[in-house]
């Protein structure tokens, strides 16, 4: 197990080590272009090399990318759902360029198509990605939070189903604890912990868990609302995290923290620190 937050990539990628390392970190998370919008920046070999070296100096050898917020497989217009497999695909290979471990990514809003079809179109979505594609990194669904009810990947029969539509391909997944407790998941306790693990593991496959993203929630379980709080500061709360750290399935994993940059002065530094010692 490592542990490690996302970074910040001001100044180019090859800056993220150096950022994860001056905040403690095992490990990473970071953009490799703006999660907002625009081309992404071009890795070049002086871009590489430096990326390489500052990974060395902070004896980093795990790190992760996440894509940008405006993915959505699910949309009705061609141009949305065409341009997010087009983006995720080009992450892939800059990740496999980069040398990250794998990609993570939300799948989309079914608002628009009806559940039904959005999730066919999403699980089509991720074959056209994946087809032929041979890099390194390894695409991982992140379960979502399920936001207005219309948001795809926030159950296990529904990750599970699109996993199982795609079996020829190596598809993970990436747990937010945040996300999942939100979607009516309970992390609490250790005994909820086990009924949580035992029902991905039925519905996903615990060999499919590849990242988890530590983040504690302001809002209440089954709540669908998504708001990331402070370790041991919201709903699941230190005892529930201490639970997590202590299963068996989540181990051998490593492990992002999202907390927010808010007005609470609680640092990734402090964050960690807490995480540690629960």
């Amino acid at each position: 197990m490592n542990i490690g937050v996302h970074v910040s990539i001001a100044g180019g990628v090859q800056e993220a080590p150096l950022n994860a390392a001056k905040t403690g970190c095992e490990c990473f998370q970071m953009f490799s272009r703006s999660p907002r919008g625009g081309p992404a920046p071009v890795l070049d070999e002086e871009t590489l090399a430096a990326f390489y070296d500052n990974c060395k100096k902070g004896d980093i050898k795990n790190y992760y990318i996440h894509t940008p917020y405006y993915i959505n497989l699910a949309s009705a217009k061609d141009k949305i759902s065409e341009s997010s497999i087009r983006i995720i695909r080009e992450e892939l290979e800059r990740a496999s360029i980069l040398g990250a471990r794998a990609v993570m990514t939300h799948l989309g809003s079914a608002k628009d198509l009806g559940q039904k079809k959005a999730l066919q179109q999403t699980i089509t979505g991720i074959r056209k990605i994946l087809k032929g594609y041979t890099g390194s990194a390894q695409f991982l669904i992140e379960n979502s939070a399920g936001s207005g009810g219309t948001i795809i990947g926030n159950t296990f029969e529904e990750i599970g189903a699109i996993v199982s539509a795609n079996k020829e391909y190596d598809i993970g997944v990436c747990f937010d604890t945040c996300h999942a407790f939100v979607s009516g998941y309970d992390l609490r306790t250790k005994t909820a912990v086990e009924t949580t693990f035992k029902a991905f593991d039925k519905h996903i496959g615990s060999k499919r868990l590849k990242l988890i993203h530590a983040n504690d929630t302001q809002k209440e379980l089954g709540s669908h609302v998504d708001r990331h709080e402070h370790i041991g500061h919201g709903q699941i709360g230190e005892k529930g995290f201490r639970a997590l750290m202590q299963h068996s399935a989540l181990r051998s994993v490593d492990w992002i923290l999202e907390t927010p940059r808010d007005g609470k002065h609680i640092s990734d530094l402090k964050n960690l620190k807490k995480f540690r010692n629960a």
